[in-house]
């Protein structure tokens, strides 16, 4: 602060008022100034229009003031001078434009946390939780798995997931913990198996091997039921095919003594009598069957 700004910080408020007020007549009587700033005794001549102007106004301003007015107009001392271009100043200009940009970044800001929490949500948080998933699911399985075969399956599974886990490959992982997940699922199933035996249905068949033509494999045409006696569908592996499908009903191979027991039962009347082949329980892969099988099955004829 300079020593005419002290001083006049120091003067009595309706003084500082008035040398204001002065200036800013000067300002708004541009001519005068103008034409009085360039010619000699200008202060002078100044002061003698100041008196004019304020004396036709009716108002008494002491000479003092209006000679501070004068000094206050040539120092620009009332005259706001825009800050210094910088990063403060561009700061502060974007601070008050924030009404302008502000929802924009608010927006683009909101759309960016929202797409982070989805990709943590979707991606992130489930392939850490993967590891665990499938140590759960293969607890879950031994402890409802009762037979050798349905053991050794899941020990089968959950060894490719942890070499999945190893290698990185999630999708490996992720299709191992399907596998886990469906194998429960048909270790929990309980059903019968029934031959079929309705009207315009086959009970059995028989084929001739295409690797030996002169031989033939007999088959029983059987279903799974519930117990509400509800048809289920059961995955089945095709033998001629090799591929596995979801049936309602399939044909397995038996011996031929079994296959002529089944259709003698059906001639004498129609109706096979005992028509129960086999009963699957929780904890197993297979049925517990009434008669032997080869293993063998098809799922089309």
């Amino acid at each position: 602060m300079n020593e005419g700004a002290a001083a006049l910080n120091k003067r009595p408020l309706d003084d500082v008022m008035l040398a204001m007020d002065v200036v800013d007549t000067l300002r708004h009587q541009r001519k005068v100034v103008t034409r009085e700033l360039d010619e000699a005794n200008r202060d002078q001549q100044l002061l003698e229009q100041l008196r004019k102007i304020y004396a036709a106004q009716g108002i008494e301003v002491p000479d003092h003031v209006l000679e501070e007015g004068v000094t206050a107009l040539k120092e620009e001392r009332f005259v706001y001078k825009p800050p210094a271009a910088g990063f403060a100043t561009r700061m502060a200009n974007l601070y008050v434009s924030r009404d302008q940009w502000g929802k924009w970044v608010l927006g683009a800001f909101a759309a960016l946390l929202l797409a982070a929490i989805t990709y943590y949500v979707t991606a992130i948080a489930p392939r850490g939780a993967l590891p665990g998933d499938l140590q759960a699911m293969h607890t879950s399985v031994v402890e409802v798995a009762k037979s050798d075969k349905a053991q050794a399956t899941a020990e089968q599974i959950y060894a490719a997931a942890q070499t999945a886990l190893r290698d990185n490959d999630e999708t490996g992982a992720r299709a191992a913990l399907q596998s886990l997940e469906d194998l429960r699922a048909e270790l929990e199933r309980e059903y019968s198996l029934r031959i079929v035996s309705r009207p315009g249905e086959r009970s059995g068949l028989w084929r001739n091997p295409d690797l030996n033509p002169s031989a033939r494999n007999y088959y029983i045409v059987v279903e799974a039921l519930d117990a509400n006696g509800k048809t289920l569908t059961v995955h089945v592996t095709n033998e001629e095919t090799g591929e596995t499908e979801a049936v309602s009903k399939w044909a397995l191979r038996v011996d031929k003594e079994m296959y002529d027991r089944v259709a003698a039962d059906k001639q004498d009347d129609g109706i096979i009598q005992n028509n129960r082949f086999g009963v699957k329980h929780r904890g197993y892969l297979e049925p517990d069957y009434a008669s032997p099988i080869s293993g063998g099955a098809i799922t089309r004829w």
